[in-house]
């Protein structure tokens, strides 16, 4: 059955599902950040902690379940994987108290109902054998002694950081700086996520052409534009959605282009360096959200923004420094 000509059509589908589970699952609590704050009864601040400790542990985990899983079956893994997913956004949907989300880490019903709904997809319609090639320390080691790599590494935090000083606390912010309503802060996250997806769309369209560099540049250029147009534009209303809609253009394209960047800086490593690079992902979701945090708690909301751009600018100085030189002729 997984093997017809109708489930390899569908198995894209049953891998799409379960990059949007997971993807609502990271990024979904901060739209209900006060939402989350007003049931638990704890400060916005505390709220955005269940972010953070949600990215440090998947900071760490990323590099460990890559290298105790690289020798197994690649639809037995998606699948648990999955299915553990579900599980925990199921608990989480019933947690009694903040304390109790906490250790679970949040979420919601529909997600856990989802995650279910993608592992029974993932289990039946992926193809049976697939197999990852074997992380071991001779990986890491090699890994370690990249400038490339490891410079590569670094723009994903960095470009993460910035993003979630200001991303986690998106609708407060709203709310607080122009007095926004609940339907207006929920289309301003809808903006997000609609250029988020043009952003994919158009980088995966361009960069056979452009290149992965120059389509990493300019998306991250996209990105420094929008979050610092969101912290000149604060107060308005208007200025900050545009902001935020050409920040979504840059949200996931950049991340997209630094793992064809990693794979192509070197595919024998390619296993160990995209699991790292969703673990730096999370450092720099921790990063960022801590720092917001502790911005937000102290009412300084106009430097938040700033900040952010602080560190996408440092990104952007790194992709520049990170730009392929042309091979060397031989006469």
């Amino acid at each position: 059955m997984e093997n017809s000509p109708a489930a390899a059509r569908f198995t894209p589908t049953a891998l799409m599902l379960g990059n949007l589970v997971t993807g609502c699952s990271v990024l979904a609590p901060a739209g209900m950040l006060p939402e989350l704050a007003t049931g638990l009864d704890v400060s916005i601040h505390a709220a955005g902690l269940l972010i953070t400790f949600g990215a440090i542990t998947l900071c760490i985990g990323s590099p460990l379940t890559a290298w105790l899983t690289s020798r197994i079956e690649r639809r037995t893994l998606l699948a648990t994987t999955l299915a553990v997913l579900a599980l925990g956004n199921l608990g989480s949907a019933f947690a009694p108290d903040y304390t109790s989300l906490l250790i679970i880490r949040l979420l919601m019903l529909a997600v856990g109902a989802l995650g279910c709904i993608s592992f029974l997809l993932l289990l039946l319609r992926l193809p049976a054998g697939l197999k990852g090639t074997p992380v071991d320390l001779k990986t890491w080691s090699a890994v370690g002694r990249s400038r490339t790599i490891l410079l590569l590494l670094a723009i994903t935090m960095l470009q993460m950081s910035g993003q979630f000083v200001v991303f986690t606390f998106m609708g407060p912010l709203l709310k607080k700086l122009t007095e926004a309503s609940p339907d207006a802060i929920g289309m301003v996250f809808g903006i997000y996520g609609v250029c988020g997806f043009l952003g994919v769309v158009i980088a995966t369209r361009i960069v056979d052409t452009w290149g992965p560099y120059r389509t990493s540049l300019l998306f991250t250029c996209l990105l420094l534009a929008g979050i610092t147009g969101w912290a000149l534009g604060a107060g308005s209303l208007v200025f900050m959605a545009l902001a935020v809609a050409i920040w979504g253009l840059g949200f996931a394209s950049t991340n997209s282009m630094q793992q064809v960047r990693l794979v192509a800086a070197a595919p024998p490593l390619a296993s160990a360096t995209v699991a790292l690079n969703t673990s730096v992902l999370y450092v720099g979701q921790a990063v960022g959200s801590a720092i917001g945090g502790l911005l937000f708690a102290r009412e300084l909301l106009h430097p938040l923004g700033f900040v952010a751009v602080g560190f996408v600018v440092l990104a952007l100085i790194l992709v520049v420094l990170t730009r392929p030189r042309p091979a060397a002729t031989t006469a």
